[in-house]
C-alpha cells in the first residue's frame, strides 16, 4: 500500500494517524501567525516583543567578534558542555546580582534562549493531566509548551501589585479539593507579559509562602527585568527563597536575541536534571553564542547600554499611552514602569480577536487578548507592543486602530454586541487610563 493510501491517514496528511497524543494540543502562535503581515513596511506592528537594536555599537561589537574568532575561533565552532561555558555562566551571575540574586556558576543552565528553559523543565516535572497555575493573562510562549507536555493551566488573578496572594491561595486550595495534583506556579513578577504589571516586593514574599505551604514550585520568567524605567530593579524572587524558585533569563531583551541565549539558575538537584534534560534534547548549547555573547559583556559597559534602553524604550512607553488618551479615551489600558508592553481592555462589546482582520486592513497589528489565556477567555483585551516601532509611527499606528475601534464601536451602538464569554473569565485589564 502506498503512503498516500495509508489507512492512519488522510488525503492531506498521510502521516496523521501516527502523531503522538500530544501533538493534538499544539497549535500555532497567534503572535507567530501575525509575522507575515506584521513585518510588512507599510503595517504599523503594535504586536511582537521585538527589541529596538539601533543603538548597539555594531562597528565595535563586529571588531570584538571579529578578535574571539582568531583568538578563540576552534572552540566557538565546536562541541561544547550541556551545562554551558564556564565564562558565560560566571557573567551571568554578575547579571542576575543587579537583581539581588546571590548565584554561584555551577547553579546555572545556559539553554538555547529562555523558551527552551521552559520547555526544558516542562519535560522533566510535567505529567500528562498535572496542574500549571499561571496569572491571567500569561505568556503565550509558555501556554503553548504546558500545553504540549499535556498539562492543564488555571488561571489566577493580578491586580496592579501583580499576582493577588489570596486568590493564588484560593486557587491552590480549591484544586487540591478536587484532586488535581499543581506541580508549578509560572509568573512574570516584572513588566509582565502581556499585562505589563510588577508585583510588589510584599506580594513576592506572599506568594513565595503560599506555594511553600503547598509544596508548588515558582518558575521566575524574567525576561524585562533590567528594564526598569523609573528605578531599579526589584530583588528577585530567586533572591528570597532560592531553594523554591527556578530563575528564567535571557539576552534576547538587553542584547541580541539573534544568538538566542538564555539560562536557567536553580536548586542543585533541579539543575542536575536540567543538564542531563539539556544534553538530551541538543548536546550542547552553541558555543558561538555563548562566547559571543561573552565576549560582549566582558569587552562593553554593558550596565550603561541597559541604561540606554531604558530611555528609549520608556519615550516608547509615554507615546503610547499618551496617544491611547488621545485617540482612544473609552478605553483603558495598564501603564507599564518597565518592559516592552501595555494591555488594552477595549470598549464594551467589542472583540479584539474579531476585530483584527479589520485592523490589517487599516495597516495596523496587534495581538488579541485570547491568544494570553489557556480557556478561551481575554477577548475584550489586546495586547500592544512600544518597543520596536519610533514614536511617530506608534502615534500614526493608534490613529489608525482608533479608527478601527471607533467603527466597530459604531456597529455595536447599532447592532448590539456579539460576544459571548462561557467561561466568564474574561479578565479586568490591570490598571486604568
Amino acid at each position: 500500500m502506498s503512503v498516500t493510501e495509508s489507512p492512519r491517514g488522510t488525503r492531506l496528511d498521510p502521516w496523521h494517524g501516527s502523531y503522538a497524543a500530544r501533538t493534538q494540543g499544539m497549535r500555532a502562535s497567534e503572535i507567530r501567525s501575525l509575522f507575515a503581515v506584521a513585518n510588512r513596511p507599510e503595517v504599523v506592528s503594535l504586536a511582537g516583543g521585538m527589541p529596538n537594536l539601533a543603538d548597539l555599537p555594531m562597528e565595535r561589537y563586529a571588531d570584538t567578534i571579529a578578535q574571539m574568532l582568531r583568538m578563540h575561533g576552534s572552540r566557538a565552532l565546536q562541541y561544547g558542555s550541556g551545562q554551558g561555558e564556564v565564562e558565560l555562566r560566571e557573567r551571568i551571575t554578575e547579571v542576575m546580582s543587579l537583581e539581588a540574586v546571590n548565584a554561584h556558576p555551577d547553579d546555572v543552565v545556559v539553554t538555547t534562549g529562555s523558551q527552551q528553559a521552559l520547555d526544558l523543565l516542562a519535560r522533566i516535572f510535567l505529567d500528562p493531566g498535572d496542574v500549571v497555575v499561571a496569572e491571567a493573562p500569561s505568556y503565550v510562549g509558555a501556554l503553548g509548551v504546558f500545553r504540549a507536555y499535556e498539562a492543564d493551566v488555571v488561571h489566577t488573578p493580578m491586580d496592579d501589585e501583580g499576582l493577588v496572594p489570596e486568590a493564588f491561595e484560593e486557587t491552590l486550595s480549591r484544586l487540591k479539593r478536587e484532586g488535581r495534583r499543581v506541580k508549578v506556579l509560572y509568573t512574570i513578577p516584572n513588566f509582565q507579559n502581556p499585562g505589563g504589571v510588577t508585583m510588589s516586593l510584599a506580594r513576592r514574599h506572599a506568594v513565595i509562602e503560599v506555594a511553600r505551604r503547598h509544596g508548588v514550585l515558582i518558575l521566575e520568567d524574567d525576561p524585562y527585568g533590567l528594564l526598569s524605567f523609573d528605578g531599579e530593579p526589584l530583588p528577585a524572587m530567586a533572591s528570597i527563597a532560592p531553594d523554591d524558585v527556578v530563575f528564567l533569563g535571557s539576552f534576547s531583551k538587553t542584547f541580541a536575541p539573534g544568538y538566542r541565549v538564555g539560562w536557567a539558575h536553580a536548586p542543585h538537584a533541579i539543575r542536575e536534571r536540567l543538564v542531563l534534560a539539556n544534553e538530551s534534547a541538543i548536546l550542547c548549547p552553541s558555543n558561538a553564542s555563548q562566547l559571543s555573547v561573552a565576549a560582549y559583556l566582558a569587552n562593553f559597559d554593558w550596565r550603561a547600554q541597559i541604561k540606554d534602553f531604558r530611555v528609549m524604550y520608556a519615550e516608547r512607553r509615554d507615546a503610547l499611552v499618551s496617544a491611547l488618551a488621545e485617540y482612544i479615551p473609552n478605553a483603558s489600558w495598564t501603564t507599564p514602569e518597565g518592559g516592552f508592553f501595555v494591555w488594552v481592555r477595549l470598549p464594551a462589546g467589542l472583540d479584539a480577536r474579531e476585530m483584527l482582520p479589520r485592523a490589517v486592513t487599516a495597516r495596523v497589528a496587534y495581538v488579541p487578548g485570547t491568544a494570553f489565556f489557556a480557556d478561551g477567555a481575554g477577548s475584550t483585551h489586546m495586547r500592544l507592543s512600544f518597543c520596536y516601532p519610533t514614536p511617530e509611527r506608534i502615534v500614526e499606528g493608534v490613529r489608525r486602530l482608533a479608527g478601527v475601534v471607533n467603527a466597530e464601536a459604531d456597529l455595536v451602538a447599532m447592532f448590539g454586541s456579539t460576544q459571548q464569554h462561557p467561561h466568564g473569565l474574561d479578565a479586568p485589564a490591570t490598571g486604568t487610563t
